[in-house]
């Protein structure tokens, strides 16, 4: 994984330096929330095979995970550790059918963003967000930052404070396979 320090471009945003042909940048909808937040962040730049390659067992809770789900008529972005799975039962709170959507059904809700590198930041795209509590454990989160190869590390008590999710049991834990 590859620190990113960036240089500021015009409107005071980070030029992302990675950007190229076939490649989105970082959403300005995102970089300027955190940065109106005054947020400290940084951004992490992966290789373009990044994802083919299993998160570190130490690195698994501290990474995020977006699906989106459908409650009736309204989408919800849910927000997990990668070592979990989605348990649809915990969002009975919302009192309508639950049921995960697809990307093709999903996908037109986020133009500037990478399927499957949607950040966890439903209030910009004015839809709820709920986060599982493990993750409100961690001192800090990695997660997708609207590319197939930027993340994006923030304190998770900063996240918290900025996005106002709903925070409640989300996820199952899936067990890591043992190194033999």
């Amino acid at each position: 994984m590859t620190t990113v320090h960036f240089i500021m471009g015009h409107e005071g945003l980070p030029l992302n330096r990675f950007a190229g042909a076939g490649w989105t940048e970082i959403p300005k909808r995102l970089i300027n929330y955190l940065n109106e937040n005054k947020v400290r962040y940084e951004i992490l730049h992966q290789p373009k095979d990044w994802s083919t390659r299993k998160p570190q067992p130490r690195a698994a809770r501290f990474s995020t995970q977006v699906f989106i789900v459908r409650a009736g008529q309204q989408h919800l972005v849910a927000v997990l550790p990668t070592n979990a799975r989605i348990d649809l039962k915990g969002f009975s709170e919302v009192g309508e059918p639950v049921r995960l959507e697809t990307a093709e059904e999903f996908k037109w809700l986020f133009p500037d963003c990478a399927v499957g590198a949607i950040p966890p930041f439903g209030n910009l795209y004015g839809l709820p967000t709920f986060v599982d509590n493990r993750l409100s454990k961690n001192d800090h989160i990695i997660f997708a930052a609207g590319t197939d190869t930027d993340q994006i590390k923030i304190s998770y008590p900063t996240y918290e404070g900025i996005v106002q999710p709903r925070i409640g049991s989300f996820s199952v834990k899936v067990d890591s396979p043992r190194s033999e």
